[in-house]
């Protein structure tokens, strides 16, 4: 089985954006940018929800090179949508099916590296209910929201986690990295 590491970015608060979608708080630093960058050369698989993708489009990226990305959308309009916004990325798929069965497939098949889950905490709430996710690692702000979209809605059981990793970046964030315990 291929390990599923979900990656994602909170406020102190637990938000992973305002109640908008707004993520105009999040620090990008190079710091950042070379973790991810070596985070990336392990895995060959990308998931990511529809608003995340279209986070992605705004800052005028299409896809992480190296990696087929998976874009999931529950409502075939919205994926219909996309794929036209988008147009032919060879690296790209926008997928209206069933996260959870579709992350699963993926994960039972042979490969040499991972699979990368990126934003959405409905996404990943689908995932840890599904128990798909293996690790995750989390870039925690040094920012209180108030409110917003909270970092993992709807999880229908306790998850217990095991800490493996702590890094205390340039920009004030922390990084933590967990093992789910099973």
């Amino acid at each position: 089985m291929r390990k599923v590491t979900l990656g994602l970015a909170s406020s102190l608060d637990n938000f992973i954006a305002r109640k908008d979608g707004g993520s105009d708080w999040l620090q990008w630093s190079s710091e950042v940018a070379e973790i991810s960058a070596r985070f990336m050369k392990t895995v060959d698989v990308l998931v990511m929800g529809r608003k995340t993708y279209e986070v992605m489009l705004a800052a005028g990226e299409t896809s992480y090179p190296g990696a087929t990305n998976y874009v999931f959308t529950r409502a075939a309009d919205k994926a219909a949508a996309l794929r036209k916004r988008v147009g032919k990325k060879p690296n790209v798929q926008i997928v209206s099916g069933d996260a959870a069965t579709f992350v699963g497939q993926l994960k039972s098949t042979r490969g040499k590296k991972g699979i990368a889950v990126f934003g959405g905490g409905k996404l990943a709430s689908r995932l840890f209910n599904a128990d798909l996710i293996d690790e995750v690692v989390l870039n925690v702000h040094p920012v209180i929201l108030g409110s917003g979209i909270p970092l993992f809605p709807k999880i229908e059981r306790q998850i217990n986690l095991e800490l493996f990793e702590v890094k205390r970046l340039k920009n004030s964030c922390i990084m933590l990295s967990y093992r789910l315990q099973r």
